[in-house]
């Protein structure tokens, strides 16, 4: 039994079930941090225990300095995370946070040191072996980086229009963008485990033939959902972004223990119609 005073900085928002047969490991999008996840845990079932991971640079950890690439983080979170792998776990990841989730999926089996995820499920990133093909935003002018997240929409225009928090943000924000868009990948053979991915239908980044490709990076099933909006639709379109995840997460614990999908689909929430 974990208790929450054994937890390191990197797992935040966590609250215990004491019906829980799944972890669910959520890495956020570049800016974000682990509370883009808080309600998570009311709002999932009683079977998935939410553990929302807090990267460097950000909230309780804004002294700390932030990755600027992907490797030297797949191999920290490698260490830290291992510990907590002991029970049957699942992986999400929105934009950079889906960026992660893979790689980590991908550094876990290569260290055969754990059995892997029982599922990856993945947001608003296209599959990572599409080329990166808008320009680099992580080393624009400031003026340049503004005028970017702008047009993404993922800051609070309260942030942007308060000079003193974006100067406060802005080696954060660099930071998470250069760990995408220097990120190089390597060819592997697919990985073993089911893959969900989800995306917005008015993403600008992120089309839905480079979303469906996500189905090359899986020997298992892959399964793509679209939501109503944009680049960050698991804002606005939470409850229906949560319904699917649960069914999938639910279908796979299903799978695990032998009970049919449908006796294992008895939870109800009226939160989520």
């Amino acid at each position: 039994m974990v208790r929450k005073e054994s937890l390191n900085s990197w797992i935040q928002y966590w609250q215990p079930k004491s019906e829980a047969r799944l972890r669910l490991f959520c890495f956020p999008y570049a800016g974000g941090s682990a509370s883009v996840f808080r309600l998570w845990s009311e709002l999932l079932p009683p079977q998935i225990e939410v553990w929302p991971v807090q990267l460097p640079g950000r909230e309780k950890r804004l002294s700390e300095k932030p990755f600027e690439r992907l490797d030297p983080l797949i191999d920290t979170l490698m260490e830290t995370l291992l510990p907590y792998f002991e029970m049957p776990y699942a992986f999400f990841g929105h934009s950079m946070g889906a960026l992660i989730s893979f790689e980590l999926t991908r550094a876990l089996r290569a260290n055969d040191a754990t059995t892997g995820p029982v599922r990856l499920c993945v947001s608003g990133h296209r599959a990572p072996h599409l080329p990166h093909t808008l320009p680099l935003t992580y080393n624009l002018p400031e003026h340049r980086f503004i005028e970017e997240l702008q047009r993404l929409q993922g800051t609070p225009e309260e942030v942007l229009q308060h000079p003193e928090l974006l100067q406060l943000l802005f080696p954060l924000l660099r930071a998470d963008f250069a760990v995408c868009e220097t990120y190089i990948y390597t060819p592997q053979a697919p990985l073993a485990c089911p893959i969900s991915a989800f995306g917005g239908l008015r993403d600008e980044n992120v089309s839905c033939e480079s979303l469906e490709a996500w189905r090359d990076q899986t020997y298992g099933s892959c399964t793509v959902r679209f939501f109503e909006g944009g680049h960050f639709f698991l804002k606005n379109e939470q409850e229906p972004l949560l319904r699917m995840l649960t069914y999938d997460l639910l279908a796979d614990l299903s799978g695990m223990s032998g009970t049919g999908a449908k006796e294992m689909f008895f939870w109800e929430n009226e939160s989520l119609p």
